[in-house]
């Protein structure tokens, strides 16, 4: 989506285009301009219905507005409804993106799924295949490589944790904020260190990246935010798909985990690919050293 498309309310964006558009999208604007929190619930499928015309119709709508996707569209005109002047109402009712107090189960499991798979396709859109091809030759040559994170991504860090141990690495990862930047302190410019954050603007670990970056060592920023603390401090960034604000109570973004988890997974397997003799090695000695063990006989 554009910048412009991205800070616009996506509703104006509509009305202001409907009156160029074929008759066939101006049936979809209709729609969604008509009711949008009744559209902001409506799958695909259901939208066209109402407007009278294909699933492909709607796909070209998406494309005439510059959106990526169908959730994308549907978050959109809920972030619009969220910050209505006086919505004050509306804003109890908001959940977390695009799931309203009332969704039926089923709307809840759809629009999760959508929010997911935006997030997933978006990200493997914005990785730079260059980037992580110097970002594995980089942590290769490092004495260790160290994660910074907090909240909901240090599920991000957690898992690359494992994925790089088990792979050889030596790596480190503490979830106590304090522990992070003493840590971050200690390395040097044989180091590498990946800082986790949706918003980039997470105060300790954008002060960790800081500090390693002080100490010479190599920083990497995971971020949907190119505009971002984070993103202007390190050395490297990966950038994962960006996602609709949530309300001020739900403020976490869920699905962008997905994002931060795909970015891991493809270092990681980008890693084992590069090296895959010494990989598969560690692999091997890990699993049947700290994993066999602790499987139930006969079990693989």
């Amino acid at each position: 989506m554009s910048d412009q498309a991205m800070s616009d309310n996506i509703l104006h964006q509509i009305s202001r285009r409907a009156g160029s558009l074929s008759p066939a999208l101006r049936g979809v604007a209709d729609v969604i301009l008509t009711n949008p929190e009744e559209a902001q619930a409506l799958s695909i499928t259901e939208l066209a219905g109402r407007a009278g015309v294909a699933d492909s119709t709607v796909s070209r709508f998406l494309r005439e507005l510059e959106l990526d996707g169908y959730n994308q569209l549907r978050l959109g005109i809920a972030q619009a409804i969220y910050s209505r002047p006086g919505a004050g109402e509306q804003r109890t009712n908001w959940v977390y993106e695009g799931v309203l107090k009332g969704d039926s189960t089923e709307n809840v499991i759809e629009k999760v799924l959508h929010g997911s798979y935006e997030s997933l396709t978006r990200t493997a859109e914005r990785l730079d295949p260059e980037v992580i091809a110097d970002t594995v030759e980089r942590i290769h040559s490092a004495s260790s490589l160290y994660f910074a994170a907090m909240g909901s991504s240090s599920s991000a860090a957690e898992s690359a944790t494992m994925r790089f141990l088990r792979a050889g690495v030596r790596c480190h990862f503490f979830r106590d904020q304090s522990v992070q930047s003493m840590g971050s302190a200690t390395l040097g410019p044989s180091d590498v260190l990946i800082a986790i954050s949706d918003s980039g603007d997470s105060t300790s670990v954008v002060s960790s990246a800081q500090i390693a970056k002080f100490h010479g060592a190599h920083t990497v920023g995971v971020t949907s935010n190119v505009d971002s603390a984070l993103a202007s401090v390190v050395d490297t960034v990966l950038l994962t798909a960006g996602t609709v604000a949530s309300s001020d109570v739900y403020g976490e973004s869920v699905t962008a985990k997905w994002g931060q988890l795909l970015a891991i997974d493809a270092l990681y397997a980008s890693y084992a690919t590069t090296y895959y003799e010494e990989t598969a090695d560690y692999l091997q000695e890990s699993y049947l050293s700290a994993i066999r063990p602790t499987r139930v006989s006969g079990s693989r």
